[in-house]
C-alpha cells in the first residue's frame, strides 16, 4: 500500500512540475499580456493543486495535512480572482488584446480613438 501511495504522490508532483514548466514556456512564448496571463493563470492553479496533493500523500499526518489543505483551498480561490483582477485592470487602462488590426503596435494602442 505504501508503494502505491508513493507512486501516486510522485505522479502528482511530476504532473504539477510539468504544468509549472508549461506555464513558464507560455509566459515566454505568447505575444501579448492577455495570452501570457491566460497561460500562467490556468496552469498555475492546477499545478499548485497537484503539487499540494502530492505533498499531502507524502505526509499524511493530521496537522500537516490540514495546513496543506488550507493552502490548497486558498490557492484555488485566490489565484483565479487575482488573474481576473489583473485582466480587468489592464483592459480598464486601455491595454487592448492583440488582434489582426493592431499587430504592428503589439496590442498597446486603444481601438477607441
Amino acid at each position: 500500500m505504501e508503494t502505491i501511495v508513493n507512486m501516486a504522490s510522485a505522479l502528482c508532483l511530476l504532473i504539477g512540475s510539468f504544468l509549472i514548466l508549461s506555464g513558464g514556456v507560455g509566459l515566454l512564448r505568447f505575444p501579448d499580456f492577455y495570452t501570457r496571463m491566460h497561460a500562467v493563470g490556468v496552469t498555475d492553479t492546477l499545478a499548485a493543486a497537484m503539487i499540494l496533493i502530492g505533498l499531502m500523500l507524502q505526509n499524511p499526518e493530521g496537522i500537516v495535512m490540514l495546513k496543506l489543505l488550507l493552502i490548497l483551498l486558498m490557492t484555488i480561490f485566490i489565484s483565479p480572482v487575482a488573474s481576473h483582477a489583473l485582466a480587468k485592470t489592464a483592459l480598464k487602462n486601455d491595454l487592448v488584446p492583440l488582434s489582426d488590426n493592431n499587430k504592428t503596435t503589439g496590442g498597446t494602442e486603444s481601438s477607441i480613438s
